[in-house]
């Protein structure tokens, strides 16, 4: 804003000059003479390559034509204004009283650029001009102006180039028109900028206080507005401008910001979807003057939805850093997940395909702790969640402290991480969700009653959620507690063999699941699970495509029919097709080869049986052979098989007969024959 006081005084040097020598000097010796006075004033070049033609009607004044003002030495960024032409008219009958009254001031065409240094010090800053202080040089021409008065200023089809060698930032803005009053001397002053761009336009409309105090650093009261298509805003406050500082409060409301990004030259679609609009912020905002922004009693509306906000934004790193708290009562975001309470219709057209933008987690870094209530998310409701958000880099961590969803608990965090292509990761714990909640509301699924606890580690990647769905890799266990599964009585099927026991009334009660999966290419694989009944366990193996939304699972109950032995009967059951519209049929085919293997194991211990029976006759009978052999002489003592008296007898005769082989024994008495 002090630019533009600094510049209107600066060029009206040329007032003062052209209209002293209006009727004394040819226009040219006038331009030469005004060129002069206002560099020794300033302490900038001005070069006039046009005619300056004088005024008399309706105020007395001149047009200078081809004006060009020099920057500040050492700036490479051209000069600070070049115009078509400048038509000034003052009031004369005020000069001669030595008040400069300004009737009309019209810059056509000019091209201006304001240029901040690395120290922070405007291109717009003259020597001599708006300075009260400033000391009178050898002619005396660099004493202050007189009070100045502007009826109106006019500056029309400017084009604007503001560069921030500190924050190095270069911004150049076409189509601006600038509309500046000032009815009393350094007093309250109205300003209106308007851009007329690529179609679309904008307009900014400001009240000061006090133009002497803000040119002299003060501050002063400030009310201001813009508006342009889809979009306003509004500040009422105080502001400063040396050093820049601020405070007041602040209010914006955005229903579309696509024609101001038009405006700006950035077109293209429409970048806040339906359900955030209109995206509206009020509160009580105050920038430092060391840069840093603060926001109290902040309310952000997106869409439907209320957030609370106190925060705090610095501009000392690499990109913004965010700290503070996030509270809100409720949120809904249904109109961003695109689903709904019932997952049903998610089975049917599988997961959203639109291409997710995460770039928004590369603007700043943050450090946020949040408190909300119930949330919507589409895909279930979450009564309340107690975490904090930290941003680093653009990667995004929500941190778990304590949610409650589905009468149960979770914790842990959730990860999205868009370094290098948007990958999302966390790791969880549930604890005592309602299973009934959960899968009717996440899924559509009002089959299975009861409680679950459940970790879960998993990673996926993709530009959409169709394709993180099917990229998911990880692991986890699932512990549910007693519970029912409606739609199917499993103890009826095994007792009567009747497939038909499925649908509305019938059901399975059922004391514990418990299972561990893996994850990999967006596929659950499961291998152990087990239902625990009172009358008879199920156990299943299978898959889950969850990319697909289908299954392909077995589950084999098991009904006991003998407690001591443990034989039970077993008849398979295929889960399979949609989630959505899952089907249910008995694996006939499974059964079949169940009981085919059951009749090969008893056939096999009979054979084992038989073969038993026929070892121990053969060996009866090689026994009693080797005993009549013997003169049937062995008799067992006590203790002793037949078997171990007969090998006892053969043992003892070969050692007799080996020692009379060596002479080391008796011969047998002779024979009675003999």
């Amino acid at each position: 804003m002090r630019w533009i006081f600094r510049l209107l005084g600066a060029l009206l040097v040329l007032v003062i000059l052209a209209v002293g020598a209006l009727f004394l000097l040819p226009a040219d010796r006038i331009a030469n003479l005004a060129a002069r006075q206002f560099e020794a004033a300033t302490g900038r070049a001005l070069t006039i390559d046009g005619d300056v033609t004088p005024t008399f009607w309706p105020v007395l004044g001149a047009r200078v034509e081809r004006v060009t003002l020099a920057n500040v030495a050492g700036s490479d960024a051209g000069p600070m204004l070049v115009a078509d032409s400048v038509d000034l008219g003052v009031d004369l009958s005020q000069l001669i009283q030595g008040n400069l009254v300004v009737r009309r001031f019209e810059a056509r065409q000019p091209q201006i650029v304001l240029e901040r240094d690395a120290n922070g010090v405007g291109n717009w800053n003259f020597a001599g001009v708006g300075d009260q202080n400033a000391p009178t040089g050898e002619a005396g021409t660099r004493s202050a102006l007189p009070p100045i008065v502007l009826d109106r200023a006019q500056i029309e089809g400017a084009s604007l180039r503001y560069i921030d060698r500190q924050a190095g930032t270069d911004v150049t803005v076409q189509g601006v028109s600038i509309d500046l009053t000032m009815p009393e001397s350094g007093g309250a002053a109205t300003l209106r900028i308007a851009i007329d761009r690529n179609g679309q336009q904008a307009e900014v409309n400001a009240r000061l206080g006090s133009v002497s105090d803000l040119i002299a650093g003060e501050v002063v009261a400030v009310s201001a507005s813009i508006r342009a298509e889809g979009a306003q805003g509004s500040f009422e406050g105080r502001a400063g401008l040396e050093p820049v500082a601020a405070e007041g409060r602040l209010s914006i409301d955005i229903s579309r910001l696509g024609p101001a990004l038009e405006l700006a030259g950035a077109g293209g679609a429409e970048p806040i979807p339906e359900a955030a609009r209109p995206l509206t912020l009020g509160g009580q905002l105050t920038l430092a003057p060391t840069g840093s922004l603060h926001l109290r009693e902040g309310l952000v509306g997106i869409g439907a939805n209320r957030l609370r906000l106190a925060l705090d934004t610095t501009f000392d790193g690499p990109r913004p850093n965010i700290a503070g708290q996030i509270s809100a009562d409720g949120l809904d975001l249904t109109g961003f997940s695109g689903g709904s309470n019932s997952g049903a219709s998610s089975g049917a057209s599988g997961w959203p395909t639109t291409r997710i933008d995460a770039s928004a987690l590369g603007l700043a870094d943050a450090q946020i702790g949040l408190t909300l209530g119930p949330v919507n998310t589409g895909f279930g409701i979450i009564d309340a969640t107690r975490g904090s958000l930290t941003i680093d880099r653009a990667r995004a961590v929500l941190g778990l402290n304590e949610v409650r969803a589905f009468d149960g608990t979770l914790s842990g965090e959730l990860v999205a991480n868009n370094r290098n292509g948007l990958s999302v990761g966390g790791t969880l714990a549930l604890r005592n969700v309602s299973l009934m909640a959960l899968l009717r509301q996440a899924l559509g699924f009002e089959r299975l009653t009861g409680t679950a606890s459940a970790d879960l580690r998993f990673l996926g990647s993709g530009a959409s959620v169709d394709a993180i769905m099917r990229s998911l890799e990880g692991q986890g266990t699932l512990q549910f507690g007693q519970g029912e599964i409606q739609g199917i009585d499993l103890a009826a099927m095994f007792n009567n063999l009747d497939p038909s026991a499925l649908g509305a009334g019938s059901s399975t009660v059922y004391t514990s699941i418990g299972a561990s999966f893996t994850m990999a290419g967006g596929v659950l694989s499961n291998e152990d699970l087990l239902l625990d009944a009172p009358l008879f366990a199920v156990r299943g193996r299978g898959t889950a495509d969850l990319g697909g939304m289908t299954l392909n699972y077995r589950v084999t109950p098991e009904a006991m029919r003998n407690a001591e032995t443990g034989d039970a009967l077993r008849v398979p059951l295929l889960i399979t097709g949609p989630w959505s519209e899952p089907r249910f049929r008995l694996d006939l085919e499974g059964m079949a080869e169940q009981r085919l293997q059951e009749e090969r194991e008893r056939l096999e211990a009979r054979a084992q049986q038989e073969i038993q029976r026929l070892q121990d006759e053969a060996r009866a009978r090689a026994e009693q052979a080797i005993t009549e052999r013997l003169g049937g002489s062995v008799t067992p003592t006590e203790g002793q098989t037949p078997g171990e008296a007969l090998g006892q007898s053969l043992e003892d005769q070969a050692r007799q007969g080996l020692l009379r082989l060596l002479g080391g024994g008796s011969d047998p008495a002779p024979a009675a024959s003999e």
